[in-house]
Parts: structure tokens; sequence; C-alpha cells
């Protein structure tokens, strides 16, 4: 018998994903439910408590909804779901303690259907701080419907929500919905169903909330003051990503090194080692265990730590309620130049990871504004894109590599905007400015376990791709430097890897970048490959370039190899070649999971367009840096 199927419903920012992630243990997975169209996060919920120790529910996180009544994608799908044939078995709505009643509209349209509801009651010493007390018992009994209170970054109220969830579950189903009046009113031909809910609201907040006066402006409000001005404000978010990204490659650069010693030459070493008592060495199985596998992978898991600490700094401006207004602060600046307004909240999931954020354009009402997001969100710097900018941020800028790495970040804002601007006017000229409308999550003093929980997800996220996609790529590309490119220079496995098949490819498309000054078939190898998946450029130019012992203050014998073959490709104008590959990389396709995700969300043809306007406008910018950069040395 399967588990009963358990929706997460609520509006954004009330702590539903928060929430969702503990009674899961961040055991996530995307997939569609019966009937619709749209994926939805599902994990399984094993509660824990007297009598609650057997209990396992199917728990399906919904994109955030105010309502019923759709106004985008995402609340639409919502809306399917818990209406729909194959509805939940009960639904636990999320509300905000310190704004109730905004949250009980969602209640209210349940109510009217024979769903079985539980309310999550968050925030409660937010509502504390603002002199607003909530007798959950008083709310339970008004709304007809349990309530809990609960806090989910401390783990409070795990165990009574779950009682409640089984009570509702036990209970006999509903034999009849609500009665809604629906008559019309004052012969005008409206109705007073919306009515009948504002004041079914009102009267239950009203016997359930007491409010205590406070004095003075709330620190939290002193604070957005500052943040959320127009020119201080994103001069803060500036600093406090270049501070990020800065402490990113300072504490991680040491540790990578580390990772990367103890792969090229302990478990490399140890690998030849066994292989040679097997009497392996020197075969082809050799090359692709220690040069293919342990080297590619190697060098792309030696990134865990830059990961690490990025996420982990990221989910603590995050979990602090920094985030969100750091997404006010880039709406109100970008939107002037005519992008539209509720686009940027996908736009900033974008530089974490480029397929969540395009599912994320679902959250737009209108088709135009999500066609023009997705088309964009390609051009944010995902996390992948930065193991190759510290890689070759580290080489040839030391200890500025931070700086560096942050001027990427910059670039891939004003290429959003640019573009967005240029294919606005062409495409959708009139296409209208929409403000975005989000609720601020307020000020919270961060906790070590939720950013702990909310870093290994991502982390885990990252070390997936490297075990999966990675090794794949890895294997493709070991293959192709092991088939001779015609007869007369070697065997499989036997090759040099200039006659490879491998070689051969590259060398054909190597004349194209050699105008932006990095004609090097190694390198361009890696960008062809990094069509599969950005962190592969990196395991493919372990595995085409001789890497020697590591040496000081580079990231292992890579290093050395990838500044000679700079230098060497572009005359000796390395930098200026430097700065036009990293442009080029941040531009140009990104990963085949994120062509997918757009073929799904806009189709194919429209993704092709994308690719073409990616790829051509990619390789412009690269050659115009380089000339620039050859004439100003």
């Amino acid at each position: 018998m399967s588990p009963p199927v358990i929706a997460l419903a609520g509006a954004p920012n009330v702590g539903k994903s928060t929430l969702f992630n503990r009674l899961t243990g961040a055991g996530v997975a995307m997939g569609n439910w019966p009937g619709t169209s749209t994926e939805f996060a599902r994990g399984t919920w094993r509660p824990r408590g007297d009598g609650l120790a057997e209990a396992s529910y199917t728990l399906i996180d919904l994109p955030g909804a105010y309502s019923l009544d759709a106004a985008s994608a995402g609340e639409q799908a919502a809306a399917d779901l818990l209406g729909g044939r194959d509805r939940p078995d009960a639904t636990i709505v999320v509300a905000d303690a310190a704004h109730l009643a905004r949250s009980l509209y969602l209640v209210a349209q349940m109510r009217e259907t024979d769903a079985r509801v539980v309310v999550a009651l968050t925030m409660a010493d937010v509502a504390a701080r603002r002199g607003l007390r909530v007798d959950a018992g008083v709310l339970g009994r008004r709304l007809g419907s349990p309530v809990v209170l609960v806090d989910p970054r401390r783990r409070k109220g795990e165990e009574d929500l779950a009682a409640a969830v089984r009570d509702v579950l036990q209970a006999p189903a509903k034999s009849r919905p609500v009665r809604v009046v629906s008559a019309a009113m004052g012969g005008h031909g409206s109705f007073v169903r919306e009515d009948e809910r504002f004041a079914w609201i009102e009267r239950a907040v009203s016997g359930a909330v007491t409010e205590v006066p406070t004095r003075g402006a709330r620190w939290g409000d002193r604070l957005d003051r500052w943040v959320l001005a127009p020119v201080v404000g994103p001069l803060i978010f500036l600093a406090a990503m270049w501070i990020v990204l800065q402490a990113t490659t300072l504490l991680a650069t040491p540790l990578q090194h580390g990772l990367d010693m103890l792969f090229t030459r302990v478990v490399a070493g140890g690998a030849r080692a066994g292989l040679g008592g097997l009497g392996l060495r020197g075969t082809w199985i050799e090359g692709l265990a220690v040069d293919g596998l342990i080297g590619g992978v190697g060098m792309v898991l030696s990134f865990a730590p830059l990961m690490t600490i990025m996420f982990a700094l990221l989910a603590l401006l995050e979990d602090s309620g920094y985030l969100a207004r750091a997404a006010v602060v880039t709406d109100s600046t970008m939107r002037r130049l005519g992008l539209p307004g509720q686009a940027f909240l996908p736009l900033i999931v974008g530089f974490g990871c480029n397929v969540p954020a395009i599912a994320a354009t679902r959250i737009l009402p209108r088709r135009e504004h999500r066609l023009l997001t997705v088309l964009l969100v390609p051009f944010t710097s995902c996390t992948a894109r930065l193991t190759v900018y510290l890689l070759v941020g580290s080489v040839f800028f030391g200890r500025w590599a931070g700086t560096v790495v942050f001027a990427m970040y910059v670039v891939s804002v004003l290429l959003v905007v640019g573009v967005g601007i240029v294919l606005r006017r062409a495409l959708w000229r009139g296409i209208g400015d929409q403000p975005m409308v989000l609720d601020l999550p307020p000020y919270q003093h961060p906790t070590v376990s939720l950013i702990a929980a909310v870093t290994w997800q991502r982390l885990r996220g990252f070390l997936q791709t490297a075990g999966g996609i990675i090794v794949a790529a890895v294997v493709v590309v070991w293959l192709l430097e092991a088939i001779p490119a015609g007869p007369g220079v070697g065997g499989f496995g036997d090759v040099p890897l200039d006659h490879s098949v491998l070689a051969g490819m590259t060398r054909a498309a190597a004349p194209v970048f050699a105008w932006a000054g990095f004609g090097d078939w190694r390198l361009v190898a890696g960008l062809l490959v990094g069509f599969v998946a950005k962190e592969a450029v990196i395991s493919t130019w372990a595995q085409t370039f001789t890497v020697v012992a590591p040496g000081p203050g580079h990231v292992g014998g890579l290093g050395d190899a990838v500044h000679e073959a700079f230098a060497a490709a572009s005359g000796g104008h390395e930098l200026a070649a430097v700065a036009a590959f990293l442009v080029f990389l941040l531009a140009y396709t990104p990963c085949a999971a994120t062509l997918a995700s757009q073929v799904r969300e806009i189709g194919a043809r429209w993704t092709a367009f994308g690719m073409a306007v990616q790829l051509t406008l990619a390789w412009v910018l690269a050659v115009v840096v380089f000339r620039i950069g050859v004439m100003l040395a």
C-alpha cells in the first residue's frame, strides 16, 4: 500500500521550503505528479515521536501561491493538483503568523472543498517581536482545522504537526464542502463569495490574535532604509557578493591544492601500483583508470571545498533574509533598463544553477515574460562555471583570483541586461513592465544546522553531476584520445595525443578561436566537451594536457600546462587571451541539462534561437576583448 500523499502549500517566503527540507531530510526528488505537466519537489517524510514511528508520507512541495486563483503557471499547477482528480490525501497550509490575514486566504478557499487541511503556523517569533501574539488553539477552532505552531529553522513543532496530520487522515472525510453564498449583490452582478472569505478571515484573526504596542522603529526597518536605498542598496549588494567570492577563493585554494595532490599523487600512484601488480601496467586499462577517471574526475572533485564554502556563504545570506532584499535591489535597478520586474527571482536562481532557474520562470504570469527570461537565464553565471573561473584565475592572477571571479559575475549581469534590452526591443516591443510583488522575509539570526543542510543539499547535487555526467564525459574524451586519427600512428590506447581522433576533431574547430587568442586545440577541447557540463572543461584539460607534479602557487601541474598553452596560442598576449576565454565561457551555450529544460519550457525552435544568439555573441565578445587587450598591452 502506497503511503498517503501530503501537499505542502502556502505563499512565498513563509518558510514552506525550509519546512519541506526539514521534514524530508533534504531528500528531494523532482517529478511530475499524475494529471499534471509540472514538476514538483517531493520526498519521504518519516515522523518521529510517540505513535508515529511507523508512519510514512509522500510530501509534495507545491509552488508558492497566495490563493487558488492562479496568476502564474506555477500557481496554476498548484491549483490543478489541489483541485484535481488525483488530489493529495491532506494539505498542510503554511501560514505566516506575522502576516496572518494574508496567509489565511488560501485556507478560506480550501475550506470550501472537501480537502483535509492542517495549518502550520510559522514566524511566531517574528510576530512576537512585532507585538503580535497568536493563540493557536483559538485560531484552530475558528478555522475548523488543526493549527500547529512550528519553527522549521530550529526543528520545533514537527511532532505536533505529524500528530495533527495523522488525526485528519484518520477523521472521516467531509460529506460536502462548506456552503458558499453566490447570490448577486446589489443588482450589479458582483458576488459575495470573496466578501465572505475576507469577513471569515477577519473574524478568525480578531479572535485569535492580540496586539501589544511596540515603541520605535524595528532594527530591521532601520537596516532596510540602507539595504533597499536606490544608490546605497546596489553598492551593498556588490560589496556582499565581492566578499563572498573573495572569501571563497582565499579559503578554498589551499584545500583545493591538497585534494589535487591527493588525486594526482596518492590515488593515481596507488592505482598504477595496483594495476602493475595485476600485470596491467602500460595497458589501455591503466590509461582509462588513471589518466581518464582518476585524473579527470579527481580534478573536478578537488573543487568540492570551493563549492562547499560558496554554498555555505550564500545559504548564510539567504537564511538571514538578505538575498530577498538583493532581489528587490536588482529588480529596481534593472527594471529601469526595460526588463520585466518579476523575472529577477528566476534570474537570481540562475546564478546557482540554470536548470531550476528555468523551471522557476513559471511564477511569471505572461508567456512573453517567461519566454524572454528563459532566453536570458543561460547568461547568468552558474556555479559550474565557477570551477573554471577559479582555476584560470588562480593560474594567471594569483591572490587577485577572487576579484577576477567577481568581475565575471558583473559581466554576467551586464550581459543579462544588454541582451534583455535588445531582445525585448527586437521581438517584444509591446511587452509591459510589471513591478515585482515580493513579501520580504524578516531578518533572522542564521542557524548552523539549516545552513549545513542547505549546503549539503547543493553540494550533493554538484557531486552527483561529477559522478554522472562528468564520468561519462571523461570516458568519451579518453576514448577519443585512445583512437588513432589514421593508420601508422599507433594502436588503440597507444597513440600519441597529437594524432588522436580528439586532436583531429578539435583542430578543425581551433582556427575559429585563433581570432580570440586561444586557438590551441587542447584549450578548445575543453570548451567542446563543456557543452555537456561546464565542470567537464576542467576534467578534459586534465586529460589533454601533460600534467606534471604540482608547483607552488598553481592548481597542480595543470596550471603550468594551461599557462604555457595560452602564452603560445596568443603570441605572448596570454592575459588578453585569458580574458577572452573567460568571456566566451560565460556567454556560450550552457550545459545539456539546461538545453533540455529550455526545450521543455519554450520548445525546440526558441531553444535553437537562443543557442545561436549565445554562440554568436560569445565569439564576437571574445574576439573584441582579445583585440582590445592586445592594443592596450
